[in-house]
């Protein structure tokens, strides 16, 4: 399989994009079938979030996804989040739709992390209202995205009072037997109790207490705390 490694190389391809009706066809078998790192797609997503209309990008989105590439849910899951401060529920409801399409852990944690992380990152206040209904999804692949937005959002720097109401989110989901909830909801816990060790020993007499909380569970944030020394200061605040 050829490889791209530069963004000179994507300039130079996507500069050749001028008939709108083969924009799909150069894009899959110039950008898509090559190997390319994710922060190269995440420029694409970018570039493209610039050159292709408003009116036009979700249409895009739209024929990307349906190709089933793992570098298209990269461009696409992009164009949404750039997108956010004029269409934030639209591109939430996109994220949720092409995360059901794909219907994959991997397809999962590339939008999860960049919409609804993002948006739970940039705009915790909008965001978190939301999370707390796809906390209840009746699709695991949902409920996985708020462990994969939270353990995002908590490592680039959440505010502290978001991530406790975050962890207490969480918490209301730690008796689920699905796998990949399970891995979603652990991985947010562990991320939590790295960076927000206090926040653990806030709640440590309830954790302890509560007989639904899974031993999976705790022993993520096991895990995490015991690495909380080194990441614990990082975000004090």
């Amino acid at each position: 399989m050829d490889s791209i490694r530069s963004k000179k190389e994507i300039k130079l391809i996507l500069s050749k994009l001028s008939d709108e009706s083969l924009w799909i066809s150069v894009i899959e078998s110039e950008l898509l079938k090559k190997k390319i790192k994710f922060p190269l797609l995440e420029f694409v997503g970018k570039e493209l979030y610039f050159k292709i209309p408003d009116h036009k990008q979700i249409y895009f989105t739209d024929q990307i996804i349906e190709l089933g590439y793992m570098g298209g849910y990269v461009i696409s899951a992009i164009i949404l989040q750039l997108r956010s401060e004029k269409h934030f529920e639209q591109s939430l409801n996109k994220a949720v739709e092409y995360i059901l399409l794909g219907n994959e852990w991997y397809v999962c944690d590339i939008i999860g992390e960049r919409v609804m992380g993002h948006f739970l990152l940039k705009e915790p206040e909008k965001t978190l209202p939301i999370l707390k209904n796809y906390i209840n999804h009746k699709d695991g692949w949902i409920v996985r995205s708020v462990g994969v937005a939270s353990h995002y959002a908590v490592k680039k720097g959440l505010g502290k009072k978001y991530v406790e109401v975050t962890f207490c989110l969480l918490l209301s989901k730690a008796d689920t037997k699905d796998f990949h909830t399970k891995k979603g909801i652990g991985w947010a816990l562990k991320t939590i109790s790295k960076f927000h060790p206090d926040i653990i020993q806030k709640f440590e007499s309830s954790l302890l207490a509560n007989p639904f909380i899974q031993s999976f569970f705790r022993k993520k944030i096991e895990i995490g705390l015991s690495r909380s020394s080194k990441y614990g200061s990082k975000y004090s605040h």
